[in-house]
Parts: C-alpha cells; sequence; structure tokens
C-alpha cells in the first residue's frame, strides 16, 4: 500500500494489539450520562426539533427552527393529546407567546376561543385577525344566555342546561350540591322548559322558589319542602338575575356567534378583580361557546388565561376537565396559562377533590411549556413535570422569551422569535412605559 507495509491480525482487518497506523493509542476516561444530559453538552445529538405546524422560533440546541401545531402533532404521535399547559413568572413573555403561537395558527386553518379575557388583553389580537370581540360587563348591552344550546333532542338540551346549571351553583354557593338540590334543580329545569320557548336562569329560579306541587308530589315530597331544600340553591343563582352578575345572562341572548370567525374573544375585564364574579361568568361563557363548538367543525383553540384566578373554583374546575377530556372529539386544544405550578398543585387541601380535579387538568396536558421560574419552584415543578436535574437547573436561568418545551418523548429549549409587526399585539408592557410627564 503505497510502499507502507500494512500488518493485520488474522480475521479481523485490523492493526496488532497496542498498534495504529501512524498514531499512539489514545487514552480517554470512559464517560456515562443521561441522553438528556449529553443533549445539552453535544448539541449535535440532540432529537431534531419538531419543524412541521406553526413557525415559533429557534431550538437552543440544534440552531434550528422549531414549529408546532398540537393537531399535527397528535397525527404524528408526539403526543397523546392536544391539551397545552404554559407556566411561567410574570414578565417572561408567556403572553406573547399564547398570543403570537395562536395568532399564527389562523394561517394553517385553525380557529381561536378566549371564554374570557380578564384583563381586556385580546381584543386588539382579534381585531387583528379579523375576529369578534364580545363586551361583557356592568353597563354593557351584550347578553348571553347560557341555556342556548345546540342539541335538538329534548333529552340531551336537559342534560347539557343541567350540568351547566350544577355547575354555575356550585361556583356561586362555593360547594357541591347536596342530593336534595340535585333533585330540586332538575325539577325547576323541567318545569321551566315545559313552560318557556327560551329557557333563562330566571325563570329557573322562579320554579324553585315556587315549586310544581304535581311534580313534587310524585317525588313523593311537598312544594314547601322542595322550596325549602332550594332556598339555598335559588339565593346563590339570584345573583345572576338581581346581583351583580345581572343583566349579562339573565334575558336572551342579544349576539350570536359567527362559527366562520378566526376569533372570538369574551372580554371580561370590566368586571374587575372579584374572582367569583369572573369564575361566575366564566362558566357561562364557556357554556356558551361549547355550544357553538358542538355545533361547528374545524379544530380550535381554547385559551384559558390568567387560569391562577380560576383554580380556587371547584365546580369551575371540574367543568373544564370535562372539556379536557373532550378534546379530541372536539377537535379542540385547551391551553392553560398559569404562573407556577402550584397554582395547579396547591389547589383545595391535600387529598382533597379540588386538588385532585387541578392536577387531572395538568396530567391531560400532553405539551408543558415551562418559562422562567423562581428557585423556591423549581423542585416542585421538576418533580411534577418529571425532569431532569439538567432541566430543573436550567428554569430559573430561562431569559425572557425562551421555554422548556416538555413533550412525552423529548423536549427542547426554545427561543421564541417575533415579527416585528407582531410587537403591538403581544405588547403587556405599554402602561409601564407610560409617562404622563412627555404628554402636551
Amino acid at each position: 500500500m503505497n510502499g507502507v507495509e500494512r500488518r493485520v491480525r488474522p480475521g479481523t482487518g485490523l492493526p496488532p494489539r497496542g498498534r495504529r497506523l501512524g498514531t499512539s493509542r489514545l487514552r480517554l476516561p470512559s464517560h456515562r450520562a443521561s441522553s438528556a444530559t449529553l443533549a445539552g453538552a453535544y448539541p449535535f445529538l440532540a432529537a431534531s426539533p419538531p419543524q412541521a405546524g406553526v413557525p415559533v422560533g429557534i431550538d437552543a440546541l440544534t440552531g434550528e427552527g422549531f414549529a408546532f401545531d398540537p393537531w399535527q402533532a397528535y397525527a404524528d404521535g408526539l403526543v397523546t393529546n392536544p391539551n397545552v399547559a404554559l407556566l411561567g413568572v410574570i414578565g417572561v413573555g408567556k403572553s406573547a407567546l399564547v398570543k403570537s403561537l395562536t395568532f399564527r395558527s389562523i394561517a394553517h386553518a385553525r380557529r381561536v376561543y378566549i371564554p374570557g379575557d380578564p384583563k381586556g388583553e385580546w381584543a386588539q389580537v382579534a381585531h387583528a385577525a379579523g375576529g369578534v370581540v364580545v363586551p361583557l360587563g356592568p353597563g354593557m348591552p351584550t347578553r348571553l344566555n347560557p341555556l342556548d344550546t345546540s342539541a335538538t333532542n329534548p333529552e340531551a338540551r336537559h342534560q347539557a342546561r343541567t350540568r351547566l346549571l350544577v355547575a354555575l351553583a356550585g361556583t356561586v354557593l362555593g360547594r357541591d350540591l347536596s342530593p336534595v338540590e340535585h333533585t330540586g334543580l332538575d325539577a325547576a329545569l323541567t318545569a321551566a322548559e315545559q313552560a318557556h320557548t327560551t329557557v333563562l336562569v330566571g325563570h329557573v329560579i322562579d320554579a324553585l322558589v315556587d315549586p310544581n306541587p304535581t311534580s313534587a308530589a310524585a317525588d313523593r315530597t311537598t312544594a314547601a319542602v322542595r322550596a325549602a331544600d332550594g332556598r339555598d340553591l335559588a339565593a346563590g343563582l339570584r345573583r345572576l338575575v338581581r346581583g351583580d352578575l345581572a343583566g349579562l345572562f339573565d334575558r336572551p341572548s342579544t349576539v350570536q356567534l359567527d362559527a366562520s370567525a378566526p376569533m372570538v374573544v369574551l372580554d371580561l375585564s370590566r368586571l374587575g378583580s372579584d374572582d367569583a364574579a369572573l369564575a361566575a361568568a366564566m362558566t357561562c361563557t364557556s357554556a356558551w361557546l361549547e355550544t357553538a363548538i358542538a355545533s361547528t367543525g374545524g379544530q380550535r383553540w381554547v385559551v384559558y388565561d390568567e387560569a391562577w384566578r380560576l383554580m380556587r373554583h371547584e365546580a369551575l374546575i371540574a367543568r373544564m376537565q370535562a372539556q379536557w377530556k373532550l378534546s379530541r372529539a372536539h377537535g379542540i386544544a385547551n391551553l392553560l396559562v398559569q404562573h407556577r405550578l402550584s397554582d395547579v398543585t396547591g389547589t383545595g387541601d391535600a387529598g382533597s377533590r379540588a386538588r385532585g380535579l387541578a392536577q387531572g387538568l395538568l396530567a391531560d396536558c400532553s405539551t408543558r411549556i415551562v418559562y422562567r421560574q423562581e428557585p423556591d419552584q423549581t423542585t416542585t415543578t421538576a418533580t411534577t413535570l418529571g425532569l431532569t436535574k439538567t432541566e430543573r437547573d436550567l428554569l430559573p436561568a430561562l431569559p425572557r422569551g425562551t421555554g422548556l418545551w416538555k413533550l412525552p418523548r423529548a423536549s427542547h429549549v426554545v427561543h421564541h422569535v417575533l415579527h416585528p409587526d407582531e410587537l403591538p399585539l403581544v405588547d403587556t408592557d405599554a402602561a409601564m412605559r407610560h409617562d404622563p410627564a412627555t404628554e402636551g
């Protein structure tokens, strides 16, 4: 071979032991590590990021583009359900990610529903997308009847209304309904349906206060006893008729949801900081949107922004979990936005139904996106989400706009990239930069 004798070990084609052609033996200590650690140390060993779907930004480990679409990810077997949970402290870019991701999804034939915008930040995004904003609050002319339903079968219609009323009553009362309250509510709804073509919450309250004697007798009780059993229930629901939510959900709907609208936002910012009022309103608005979702096709994002305010109300969490379970059947992807994991895991007392429901929401999110977390939150976050030590140590150091995307079989650190034209739509810091002294 070019005048050089090449000895080999018989039957191997390799040089004699201890010798290499023109080199000395390389002596390096062996090293063993997890694939996640090696992926951080050697980017060329990292998993290739998903690139089918909506462009999000740049994978920090590979430098490749990162794209995400929950329906595409489900079709490709990357996730087991389309639901997404997003965690991050204030001011790290969560809102920018959610708004740009859903806004960009519209170009991919997705639609976006916001069943409750507590801060009024989604209106400009909806207008830019050619969508619809429905403002709700004291003094506004808009009315939504939460007992509207697309079900044509009387039994299905009755069941849908019952579920809504149970959730609504549980939210305003702050507890589960008793068996006699369940029975009384069902009887009151039946009476209201028999007496009215368009059933309103007020009709149900009237039937609770003044029950039908014949119906009561059929259940082996009296109208007086049934009225006493339903007194707290009627008083709780009265909040929607004569209380602080009067005029919002107690009359026939004044708007019809345009199923073809690319984005629909229900603006609840006028309700202020009353979490109980927000939860009751969210129960009503989500029911109204569910009616539209059930009656139309297409794939939709349903975004629960500032979800920490909703996690205090067990009845609403139960209703949300039912929607999570039906996400694949309805073709929707729920997106839960929280500040920290303890907002979910700390709901209710340890071992309580409320905490179990809240943790179930997180468990039913195949995609978890974690933006920067405070150091005292990293251990809980890592334990609950099954993060490696490297991933856990990364959380407090993540810069603004960068998040850890945790998929069932892979993790990616992604730099979110915004187009200059998107900046005005996702900016939530305008008030912090406002300087009255500069105004003439």
